[in-house]
């Protein structure tokens, strides 16, 4: 076969604009097939809402197509109904029945060698491999509406399979010349088939070739939303925002506004339409939507409410769930109830929530779980509900729930001391965040990395990441991201010894409106809060925060929030009542699953024990510390772990693995080192981490001075030898 240059990509592939939004970027590559020159095409032809995603992009590149078309119409007839026949089979749904539609038909093949010849496909033993998508989609474009019935129905009548009635159905509807009442209803039930195996993509296109099918304006308009929430299911989103667009479906907008518009209007949305699915109930049965379909929508509007870090919202949901006979999802009640300072009814509700994390299940609910459980202190149930969401959530076709569930699987990992291990698994969820169009959970995902780096002493990697998700999330009002985001900036400047800095941004959590602090970040920051104020001698807010932070652990009985609480206690105190503080802290942190806080404990106290020359203890505690910080890669901490051994005196093993040069590297230079090692260039690696250039080219020159080294030749060598 010869192989032609594509006159329409030609040699070179072209990079899109460095100021290109990453979700933006991500979902033109995906729209454009990979093709850079496809995707720089589509991102010139951007509008300004379109380019900061708060519109769908467009579904194709017209320029690019327009020569794609001319090239397939200088082929000979035959050929092109050969290319249009196996167009047809896969494009846009996939169907596998070209061979059978040849040998059905008795098509004569040879005709193929002019597309081999021309490089635009090739035959293969199971079937036709088209040069790429465009040239498929161009040979079944500018094919006529004759021709492309006469293949439809070709390959409908060679579907006979198990299993296969819902392609058959999908060529059936594809060859109709009008609306059909018939086929509208035969497409819907194909749709509900393939929706049951979990393809939504497949459900998508038959739902959409219904409503095109069906005579009645009003049924149109319903099949269309269903056809963009299974866009949605499938993780195409601006499909799903451009077929929503055409209908008046406050439900699914309101979802789509709470993954990548503004959370507020999300709320408001999502409130609104449980009230309808409340009010018209009956009519509403006849639908595809599930009957308890505005306790969904609740739940939805609570997540909208935990997003913004407006939590009086929950209350007004809660009150419109009363006023609709609603029993409402657990942790609408539960945060309802601690904004009102009912902790004993929060409790009792939370605890309720935090217990329906079963293996199965509906995913949302699931992730409610999660978040309950988190607010309960209680991080290994998080944990299993939301690896229990994800998994539902596969299982169901519903890839586009699996980043979301991670956003809070992240905080489970981050308080247990996991941040090296959670980084990986964090950094594919924002992929798949950012793929599926859903930017403001990614923001959170961006926030939760930050918050990992500032762990592992990525100080770099941490501003940037922490400035990526406080700069999206202040446009948005998430007031959820925009906070962790600033706790890990803090966080970063306790761990560095920048105590007035850590005070004043922690200070700032409790910032007012939409988009700025959250009173839940604050609450799971205030031990952190605690220590710095008292660093910088400012102890009158740290005692309040601290009051309130007790209370919360008292209720709960969770015992690491208790062993936090007694350590502020400790931080509160001095001499003999400080230790007091601390044993009972470390006794509480026995019980519970923050190793990474069981060690800063030691720390702290080692530093009391050390003041009060109580030398012997103080070592040992600060021996602990330093070997639970090498564990789990803060080297930062272990520092400060280091500085007070050295203060009493104490030789201190130098860093560990200092023999092995790679052992210097924090958890992303290494990740860095490794891909360069491997051959892929700054921009590669920025591509595959998510960060700038700029990030990696100061990563690889740490890199370079930490491990004595020059080259890139000499990194493969040495990273080969370990």
């Amino acid at each position: 076969m010869v192989t032609s240059v594509n006159p329409v990509r030609g040699p070179a592939q072209p990079e899109l604009g460095p100021s290109l939004p990453e979700g933006v970027r991500v979902r033109i590559l995906r729209t454009a097939h990979g093709d850079r020159r496809a995707a720089a095409e589509l991102a010139s032809a951007l509008t300004e809402r379109q380019l900061t995603g708060l519109d769908p992009l467009p579904a194709q590149p017209p320029v690019l197509l327009r020569a794609y078309r001319q090239e397939v119409r200088a082929l000979p007839d035959t050929t092109r109904r050969l290319l249009l026949l196996a167009a047809a089979d896969q494009y846009p749904v996939d169907t596998h029945a070209f061979l059978r539609a040849v040998i059905a038909a008795r098509l004569d093949t040879r005709p193929l060698v002019t597309a081999e010849v021309a490089g635009v496909a090739h035959a293969t033993a199971g079937g036709i491999v088209f040069r790429d998508p465009w040239t498929r989609i161009a040979a079944y474009e500018i094919a006529s509406v004759t021709d492309r019935r006469a293949v439809h129905l070709l390959l409908a009548r060679v579907l006979r399979g198990e299993g296969e009635s819902p392609r058959r159905s999908w060529h059936r509807g594809a060859a109709a010349l009008g609306p059909s009442r018939r086929l509208a209803a035969e497409l819907r039930a194909a749709a509900h088939t393939a929706r049951f195996a979990g393809d939504h993509a497949l459900a998508c296109a038959l739902v959409e070739r219904a409503a095109a099918l069906s005579p009645e304006p009003g049924e149109r308009a319903r099949l269309l939303a269903r056809a963009a929430a299974d866009a949605w299911r499938s993780g195409d989103a601006d499909r799903a925002r451009r077929l929503v667009a055409a209908t008046d479906d406050d439900a699914l907008g309101g979802l789509l506004a709470l993954r990548a518009g503004n959370a507020t209007d999300a709320f408001d949305a999502l409130l609104t339409a449980a009230v309808r699915y409340a009010d018209d109930g009956p009519e509403r049965a006849r639908t595809d939507h599930p009957q308890d379909a505005a306790v969904h929508l609740l739940a939805r509007a609570t997540e909208a409410a935990i997003y913004t870090g407006d939590l009086r919202r929950c209350r007004e949901a809660a009150a419109v769930a009363d006023r609709l006979g609603i029993v409402p999802p657990g942790t609408l009640g539960g945060l309802a109830a601690a904004f009102e300072g009912r902790y004993d009814d929060a409790r009792d509700l939370l605890k309720a929530a935090a217990g329906r994390c079963g293996p199965g299940g509906d995913p949302t609910l699931l992730i409610h779980s999660g978040i309950a459980a988190l607010m309960l202190g209680d991080h290994t149930a998080a944990a299993t509900a939301t690896v229990r969401a994800a998994a539902s959530a596969r299982a169901g076709g519903d890839g586009v729930t699996v980043p979301q569930a991670m956003e809070f699987r992240a905080y489970a990992d981050f308080w247990t001391g996991r941040p090296r291990a959670a980084e990986a698994a964090t950094l594919e969820a924002l992929r798949q965040a950012y793929t599926t169009g859903q930017d403001n959970g990614a923001c959170h995902l961006q926030a939760a990395l930050a918050m990992f780096a500032a762990v592992t002493g990525d100080e770099d990697v941490c501003r940037e990441r922490a400035e990526a998700a406080r700069s999206y999330a202040l446009a948005r009002g998430l007031g959820l991201p925009a906070a962790l985001a600033l706790f890990a900036l803090a966080f970063l400047d306790l761990s560095t010894g920048r105590f007035a800095a850590s005070a004043a941004r922690l200070r700032a959590l409790a910032g007012f409106g939409p988009g700025h602090g959250h009173r839940a970040i604050r609450h799971i920051a205030t031990p952190h809060y605690v220590e710095a104020a008292v660093r910088t001698g400012d102890t009158r807010v740290a005692r309040a925060a601290h009051a309130d932070y007790d209370h919360w652990a008292r209720t709960v009985r969770s015992p690491d929030d208790l062993a936090l609480s007694a350590r502020c206690r400790a931080l509160l105190a001095s001499g003999a009542e400080a230790v007091e503080h601390y044993r009972t802290a470390l006794d509480l942190h026995a019980s519970g699953t923050r190793d990474f806080e069981r060690a800063r404990t030691e720390l702290l106290f080692g530093g009391a024990l050390r003041r009060l020359r109580h030398r012997t203890e103080a070592r040992d505690r600060l021996h602990s510390a330093l070997e639970a910080f090498e564990h789990f890669g803060a080297p930062q901490c272990a520092a400060a772990a280091r500085t007070e051994l050295r203060v009493l005196g104490e030789p201190v093993s130098p860093v560990r693995g200092a023999d092995d040069r790679v052992a210097r590297l924090t958890a992303q230079q290494l990740m860095v080192a490794r891909m360069a090692a491997d051959g892929a260039t700054n921009r590669e690696i920025a591509a595959r981490l998510l960060l700038s250039p700029r990030t990696i080219d100061h990563h690889l020159r740490g890199v370079f001075t930490r491990l004595g080294i020059r080259s890139r030749i000499e990194l493969v060598r040495l990273l080969g030898e370990g």
